[in-house]
């Protein structure tokens, strides 16, 4: 931890860097030179990074390079420790790192798949917390991740679930943190593009935007191939408009990691390939960003931020080896404080309430009508072209009323119901995998112990020097596979399982909350809990202390008494924020209902 010194001004402006080094020990080619080269393309950039996230940063000593060529500018760091060969990640800050931990995710990879390494590295989340002025309002906590990576494509990945579990984990944290009245910054390798599953579930369980979609409203999302973009029914991309316009960070013809070996074998020789900015370009794709949130219930000397610039950077060449400096590109933003008089006055949430007015249709437009996942675009912000960051709640948390949960599901956004069916058959399809090696593999342990007793007898009653050598041979190689297999299959077989438990249990748990939000508006009362369904207005139905239910018939007239008090009440306990995501979530399923239950 580091002394903050006082008589800091909180800055106006913050450049944000993210880039993922391919800094993989005896794997990746020219490690040494090109992580030494990028410390010194971090020094140099323009505008100077200030808060820098790094992954696949995996030895200390490459981390100790960087830092003593950017340690002018950023005199503050922190190389985080995981799993069994690091986690790969590094945080790199103008202002000191008050706080810092590693939280690592439940499920990440399989032990089998030693040839892909996921599971070994111990992925997860690098936190720290960022002093960035005098008190603790001038606090900003940093999430840098790297997620496990697909290798295969969507509809073969067998890792989509795991992924999709750790942006929930991700999501959960930036969420947290702005409940703390934090400002909030998470940047890394993602692994998915925005058609994906996991992206919705951070964009809408994170109050966080997208700081390249908030500028680039109308950019790809994925791969030209993918089935989105085919329905979008655009031009073919060059390499140039991918960068400029698409921010795409990986896979893109600029990257002389992603060439040919043909063309990559003319690098080695020395040959210089040129390749012309307006290549096409139908693979490149978007993995790599920086989200950015204010915090929830912050003080009211809390600086609050809107987000100024995004841009695709790192994509110059190695100056004497020609390559690339990773098989990535960089993401670099600004933020800018919103001036406390725009806050007080309103002026902000005026802007970005016209900034959605003027531009949500176009940014839906596309997605609605190609029925292809209509919700994309659901956030906490409205707007997902507005420049302006959720604003926070004005609304302190009463200490003598809280509120109850079902209040609490009305507060905040939700994916459609469909869309958590769509992640629980995900969940449930994995578990039955999961089940099932790990009965395999518990067999296998059975049956090499059989084996092995078996081939011990066959030695007893064996003559012969070499039938007895060769029954040895087999039985301790039979043995030694059935332990491994019978260790994974009951020890990790049992964690991944317990793992995708509770993932499935808090994603059934953010379906109801959704459920409710959908179709019900509750009214918690002194003594007396009464729930209105908005689809069926001719019925109440009251629930005393004691449990004993009361139809509306028997009430009769009283009850017509009290449904004008009922309903303002409905409206008074619904967050502002809350109604108007829901409603967005609706118009882009092009079947908008209002909270008065009219279609």
């Amino acid at each position: 931890m580091s002394r903050v010194e006082t008589g800091v001004d909180t800055p106006s402006t913050i450049n944000i860097l993210t880039y993922n080094c391919w800094g993989l020990k005896y794997l990746a080619k020219y490690r040494v030179e090109r992580l030494l080269d990028l410390g010194r393309r971090i020094a140099t950039t323009v505008p100077t990074p200030e808060i820098v996230g790094l992954q696949e940063c995996w030895t200390q000593e490459d981390y100790l390079a960087i830092r003593k060529q950017t340690r002018h500018i950023l005199p503050y760091g922190k190389f985080y420790h995981s799993g069994i060969f690091g986690g790969g990640l590094a945080i790199l800050s103008r202002w000191p790192i008050v706080e810092s931990n590693m939280v690592r995710y439940p499920l990440n990879g399989r032990p089998t798949a030693f040839f892909r390494g996921d599971w070994y590295v111990g992925k997860g989340v690098a936190c720290a917390t960022i002093q960035i002025g005098e008190g603790r309002e001038n606090r900003m906590e940093v999430f840098c991740t790297h997620l496990h990576a697909p290798y295969a494509p969507e509809a073969n990945d067998s890792y989509m679930c795991h992924r999709t579990a750790q942006a929930w984990e991700m999501a959960r944290l930036m969420r947290q943190a702005a409940e703390r009245g934090y400002a909030v910054i998470g940047l890394g390798d993602f692994n998915l593009t925005p058609s994906n599953l996991a992206y919705q579930l951070i964009t809408t369980h994170a109050p966080v935007q997208d700081a390249w979609r908030v500028l680039h409203p109308d950019s790809s999302l994925g791969a030209t191939t993918h089935q989105l973009e085919i329905a979008r029914r655009r031009d073919m991309p060059s390499a140039e408009y991918n960068l400029r316009e698409n921010g795409a960070t990986c896979d893109s013809v600029l990257n002389t990691w992603r060439w040919s070996k043909q063309q990559q074998k003319q690098l080695l020789k020395g040959n210089s390939v040129v390749v012309d900015p307006m290549t096409p370009d139908p693979r490149a794709k978007r993995l790599d960003y920086i989200f950015i949130g204010n915090g929830l219930y912050p003080s009211p000397t809390t600086p609050q931020w809107r987000i100024e610039s995004a841009k695709v950077g790192m994509t110059e060449r190695h100056p004497t080896l020609d390559c690339s400096l990773s098989d990535h590109f960089s993401v670099e933003a600004t933020i800018t404080r919103i001036p406390q008089a725009s806050i007080t006055s309103g002026n902000a949430l005026h802007q970005r309430s016209s900034l959605h007015e003027q531009t949500t249709d176009a940014a839906l437009g596309t997605l609605t009508n190609t029925s292809l996942h209509p919700t994309l675009y659901t956030s906490y912000n409205p707007s997902p072209t507005s420049s302006f960051l959720p604003l926070p709640s004005t609304r302190t948390p009463s200490p003598h009323k809280p509120k109850s949960i079902q209040s609490l599901a009305s507060s905040q956004p939700y994916l459609p119901t469909s869309t958590y069916d769509e992640i629980l058959a995900l969940i449930s399809s994995d578990k039955e995998r999961a089940q099932r090696q790990r009965r395999l593999r518990l067999f296998h342990f059975g049956a090499s112990v059989m084996i092995s007793i078996i081939c011990f007898i066959a030695i007893w009653w064996s003559n012969h020097a070499g039938v007895s050598f060769m029954l040895v041979f087999i039985s301790t190689l039979n043995f030694g596979g059935g332990v491994v297999q019978g260790l994974i299959g009951g020890l990790f077989g049992g964690h991944e399982l317990r793992a995708l438990k509770e993932f499935e249990w808090e994603i059934e748990a953010a379906k109801g909350f959704a459920e409710e939000s959908e179709g019900k508006a509750v009214i918690p009362t002194e003594g007396v809990k009464q729930q209105r369904s908005l689809d069926d207005n001719s019925r109440v139905e009251e629930r005393d202390e004691k449990g004993e239910r009361k139809s509306s018939v028997e009430y009769g007239k009283e009850e017509e008494g009290t449904e004008k008090e009922l309903w303002e009440r409905v409206r008074a306990s619904e967050e502002y924020s809350g109604k108007e995501n829901i409603n967005h979530a609706r118009r882009a399923q092009g079947r908008f209902v209002d909270f008065h239950g009219n279609a």
